[in-house]
């Protein structure tokens, strides 16, 4: 991954070397430091002392211009003294430290920053190196910035601590592999990698995903992007600077030139210090710094090539700096997390397609006589399975007739949809034959069985015939319908069950049951009574168990229903279908 430090230096022109009349006053005090030192040696005894010392020192004044580096100090960073000496740290490898830097001189507290990656501007220095910064004080103020580079050269110990990030790295990804993604849902994996980073990577996280059409266009630009607020979480610290933000479930636009915009165009981690951003409001980096937010890491979230977001991290000074080798390791945070979201996402985008299929082909069943009144009803089962096959019809026929079907494609997914839809199509072509219920299901399961791909599938036909006052029914290895009586229980009806269309295997009978006025029959799938973990016949008791209301308008029966018995959240897809002989 590229990585691009937030303040971007700009080279200044070399100084002329100072006279003792415009010494800054670090400057002067490291010379005073000399001479304390008891003897005519003194001076010359501090500055050996300081040159051989295995520490990496420099100083630099209160306007940030570097007075001093040490032998040790060049060794590590691969500078040198005349790159250095004399010159502001802005136009030096240490440019994205200047804000650190400042932050020491105006409050007198010490902090910790890291070195820049291979497009930090000036001499070049190995990333990712721990630096500390404190104050140097004089008379009462602060007059400088000590800097100490806190690494150990030691190549035996460069390698033990590259092994220890290295199994830090898979630790955090293992656990980030438990606790990102258990749904396939976008919003909650969001939400699951936001309380995965805070407080243990970040004390602010922020999660924003592009629209799906704007996936995948290359012409977007970040400025111009509107992005979804996906998950945002903070420490209570930083609860107020959070509710300035947009909130979860609200679109935001990062403004042109911000860390959001330019890791979002240029495809790059950006890691700054906040205070570039902190007129930005609306941002991140603006409400968070005012909130004491020091250090800013913006990742993008990419998958399949793609960028599909952001990811937002912050830390205020109770927490060290975002350092390079950080921002390595949370970038791999960021591409596991972003796979987990792309799989939400297309899996999200099948379901849509499968369920517009089905509310499209369930949309216009056939037309009833008018001697029946029937009402439908369709429940997708929600975020946790994609939809299945179930499906309802009428077939109008002869005499006064009417053909109620429900079925069950085995399976999910837009497979199962368009099986649903096969089968629909060619109950509807044999049905037009007039053959008795159980003769339609032998016609069905032999052209079905005919097609290798098929699903299996359940069916319950039931043929109404209110002028000769009866019901005849017929199932593939349907659940048995209920007959809902005023005055009476709910009476689950016993019929011969053949086995599923599609096998091929026939053997279907049919029985016939008195219709009398003010009779309901309820036709459903298994996803209305059947839980998990749960006999069939104690989800089939629960059912008869019911007192539903025989009389007024059918559509107040199913509500009924489907408030007795569909849970909070449903393992199926539902399937209703209720008819009941208009009185004449």
């Amino acid at each position: 991954m590229q990585f691009r430090h937030g303040n971007r230096a700009e080279d200044a022109p070399r100084p002329t070397t100072e006279t003792t009349a415009t010494r800054s006053p670090a400057a002067a005090e490291l010379a005073a430091g000399r001479g304390a030192i008891t003897g005519s040696d003194g001076p010359d005894l501090l500055r050996d002392v300081l040159d051989t010392a295995p520490v990496a020192v420099a100083l630099l004044d209160d306007r940030l211009r570097w007075q001093y580096a040490n032998a040790a100090f060049t060794a590590v960073t691969g500078l040198h003294r005349a790159d250095l000496l004399g010159r502001p740290a802005e136009g030096t490898a240490f440019a994205g430290a200047t804000g650190t830097m400042r932050r020491v001189l105006a409050d007198g507290r010490d902090r910790e920053h890291a070195t820049g990656g291979p497009d930090t501007p000036g001499a070049p220095v190995p990333p990712g190196l721990r630096v500390r910064y404190r104050p140097l004080e004089h008379a009462g103020r602060i007059t400088g910035v000590v800097v100490v580079v806190l690494d150990d050269p030691d190549p035996a110990r460069e390698q033990l601590r590259e092994l220890e990030q290295a199994r830090a790295r898979l630790a955090l990804l293992d656990a980030a592999a438990e606790r990102i993604g258990t749904t396939l849902d976008v919003d909650t994996t969001c939400a699951e990698l936001a309380a995965f980073a805070v407080p243990g990577l970040a004390e602010l996280v922020i999660v924003d995903v592009l629209p799906p059409e704007a996936v995948g266009d290359q012409a977007f630009r970040g400025a111009a992007t509107r992005l979804h607020r996906a998950a945002a979480q903070s420490v209570p610290a930083l609860h107020a600077a959070l509710a300035e933000l947009a909130r979860p479930g609200e679109s935001i636009r990062h403004p042109e030139g911000s860390a959001g915009a330019r890791s979002l165009t240029d495809g790059v981690a950006v890691l700054t210090d906040g205070a570039e951003y902190a007129a930005d409001a609306g941002s991140a980096a603006g409400a968070g710094y005012a909130a004491g937010l020091t250090s800013l890491l913006v990742l993008p979230l990419a998958a399949r090539g793609r960028i599909i977001g952001l990811l937002t991290l912050g830390r205020t000074d109770a927490a060290p700096a975002f350092t390079q080798e950080e921002a390595a390791l949370l970038g791999d945070l960021a591409a596991r997390a972003a796979t987990g979201i792309d799989h939400a996402r297309r899996f999200t985008r099948s379901q849509g397609i499968a369920l517009e299929l089905q509310h499209a082909l369930l949309s216009e069943p056939g037309n009833p006589h008018q001697n029946l009144d029937l009402a439908f009803r369709y429940l997708p089962s929600g975020t946790t399975s994609v939809v299945g096959g179930d499906w309802y019809e009428t077939v109008r026929l002869p005499f006064g007739r009417t053909l109620l079907v429900m079925g069950d494609v085995m399976g999910h997914g837009v497979e199962a949809a368009v099986d649903m839809s096969h089968y629909r199509s060619t109950l509807r072509d044999v049905a037009g034959m007039d053959l008795p219920p159980h003769r339609i299901l032998r016609q069905l399961d032999t052209v079905i069985s005919a097609n290798e791909s098929a699903r299996p599938a359940t069916c319950l036909l039931v043929l109404a015939d209110p002028g000769r006052g009866r019901w005849t029914l017929s199932s593939a290895g349907h659940l048995p319908p209920a007959l809902i009586t005023p005055g009476r229980p709910t009476e689950l009806l016993a019929i011969p069950t053949g086995p599923p269309l599609g096998t091929g295997l026939g053997g279907y009978e049919q029985i016939t049951h008195p219709l009398t006025a003010g009779q309901t029959l309820l036709l459903y799938t298994d996803g209305l009574i059947e839980r998990r973990d749960e006999d069939i016949d104690a989800s089939l008791a629960r059912l008869a168990a019911l007192r539903l209301p025989a009389e007024g308008e059918l559509d107040d029966l199913l509500d009924a229903l489907l408030h007795s018995l569909t849970p909070a959240a449903a393992e199926d897809d539902i399937a209703l279908l209720a008819a009941r002989p208009r009185a004449r």
